[in-house]
């Protein structure tokens, strides 16, 4: 299976789709085109690494409006456990479930991990920067919590 790199490109058109999110409201990358969108795909709702990014993009979310930027969460946890998510952290972004993982695997994020040798399939934490074309601005696979929300904003505010 690709990764992100190797599956989509930058220039490369976005893929798009539709999500439910928390609070029943549908997440809709299409709706989002003449906006530059943050889509950042993670793996799992209420966890360490998952909950320090998400209230990292949540706590430049004003920023990163400011240069007319949105911020989308992809995992492939249910709505429920989204507006749960939300609520506990006091997480103002669209969070979108991928429960069926139709687009994680078009972006090329649903990946074979292993741990302590045991393989499983897992969600690679994989940012994207969509521009207002709905064209991939940049990637940043694998990544790296501390400081990367800040990272993306200052390549929003450049595009």
């Amino acid at each position: 299976m690709q990764t992100a790199v190797e599956k989509l490109g930058v220039g490369m058109a976005a893929p798009l789709f539709t999500l439910p999110g928390a609070g029943g409201r549908a997440i809709d990358l299409a709706a989002l085109r003449g906006r530059k969108v943050v889509l950042y795909f993670y793996p799992k709702d209420d966890t360490s690494g998952c909950t320090l990014e998400a209230q990292q993009f949540n706590g430049l979310k004003d920023e990163f409006s400011a240069v007319d930027t949105e911020i989308v969460g992809v995992s492939p946890d249910n709505p429920a456990s989204k507006a749960k998510f939300a609520q506990k952290y006091g997480l103002d972004l669209a969070l979108a479930a991928d429960e069926e993982k139709g687009a994680l695997q078009a972006y090329g994020v649903w990946v074979e991990k292993s741990m302590y040798g045991r393989k499983y399939m897992g969600v690679e934490r994989t940012t994207f920067l969509i521009d207002r074309e709905g064209r991939i601005a940049r990637i940043w696979p694998k990544v790296k919590v501390p400081g990367h929300a800040a990272e993306v904003l200052e390549a929003a505010r450049a595009l």
